[in-house]
C-alpha cells in the first residue's frame, strides 16, 4: 500500500512567500509544512511507499528535503519516490488530478492507497483511519465539523446519504450542503484508478482533487470518517501565520 502527495501547485495565493520556494515547504513553526504529514505517515502500518509529486520548477527544493526523509524511512524499510510533472508555471500546469494519474501510471496499486495535499497539518491521527481502511471495502475520505459559511464555499463540502455515505462532494459550493468541510485527505480503493481514467477526458476542473472525489461518490460507495478535529489549512498567508501562530504556542 502506498500514498500519494500532490504538490505539484505554485501557491499563486501566497506570493510573495511562495515565488521561490514550494507552499508544503514553507517553514511553520520551524519545520516545513509536510514535515507534519511525513509524521504521521511514516506510522501507518504496511505503508511502502510515499510517491510524491511536484513540478519541474520545485523538483530540486524537493529533492533535497527529501534526503533526510529518504534515509528515515530507509530505516523502516519503506521509500520515497519523487515524480516531476514537467509543468513549470501555473499556466502550464498539469492540475492534482492529472498529477494523481502520472504517478498511479508509474506504480502498483495494490489493495489501496492514501491521497494527500501538502498544504495541510492535519490535527489528529491517521493510523486509526488507515486501519479501518485496510479491513473496509469501500473507498473513504474525512469530514469534519465546519461551521462558518465563508470556509465552507472555499472547500469540498458532503452532500450526505444514509449513515456515512457520501453521495456527492460539491466543491467550492455557493450554497454548502452541509456544514461539514473535506480537506484533501482520501483513502481509496484500487477501483479508483479506472474511475479516474474515465473521469480526466471529459474533465472541467483537473485541479482540485475533490472534483474527481465527487465523480467517485456518484458512482461508488464512499463513505466518510466525521471527526470531530480540526486541520490547519495553508491555503493563504492568513491562514499561514494563524498556523505558525497556533503550533509556536504549543496549540
Amino acid at each position: 500500500m502506498m500514498a500519494v502527495l500532490l504538490c505539484a501547485g505554485y501557491g499563486t495565493r501566497m506570493y510573495p512567500l511562495t515565488r521561490h520556494r514550494p507552499k508544503p515547504l514553507l517553514p511553520v513553526a520551524g519545520r516545513p509544512v509536510l514535515d507534519y504529514l511525513m509524521d504521521q505517515l511514516i506510522a501507518l502500518e504496511a505503508l511502502q511507499a510515499i510517491h510524491l509529486v511536484t513540478n519541474a520548477r520545485f523538483f530540486d527544493d524537493f529533492a533535497i528535503w527529501a534526503t533526510r526523509w529518504r534515509q528515515e524511512l530507509a530505516n523502516r524499510d519503506r521509500r520515497l519516490v519523487l515524480h516531476n510533472d514537467g509543468s513549470t508555471s501555473a499556466e502550464n500546469r498539469l492540475g492534482a488530478c492529472a498529477d494523481l494519474k502520472l504517478v498511479l501510471d508509474r506504480t502498483e496499486r495494490g489493495e489501496g492507497f492514501l491521497v494527500a495535499a501538502g498544504d495541510n497539518i492535519f490535527r489528529f491521527d491517521l493510523s486509526p483511519l488507515w486501519s479501518v481502511f485496510r479491513r473496509a471495502a469501500h473507498h473513504r475520505l474525512v469530514a469534519l465539523p465546519e461551521t462558518d459559511l465563508a470556509r465552507l464555499r472555499q472547500t469540498g463540502v458532503p452532500l450526505w446519504g444514509a449513515g456515512d455515505r457520501v453521495r456527492d462532494l460539491v466543491e467550492k459550493p455557493a450554497r454548502p450542503p452541509s456544514n461539514w468541510c473535506c480537506p484533501a485527505l482520501y483513502f481509496l480503493k484500487p477501483s479508483a484508478f479506472a474511475r479516474l481514467a474515465t473521469f480526466l477526458p471529459s474533465a472541467g476542473n483537473r485541479d482540485a482533487p475533490g472534483h474527481f472525489i465527487g465523480y467517485l461518490c456518484r458512482r461508488e460507495t464512499v463513505n466518510a470518517f466525521r471527526l470531530n478535529a480540526r486541520r490547519l489549512d495553508i491555503g493563504d498567508r492568513a491562514g499561514y501565520r494563524r498556523a505558525d501562530r497556533l503550533l509556536r504556542s504549543g496549540g
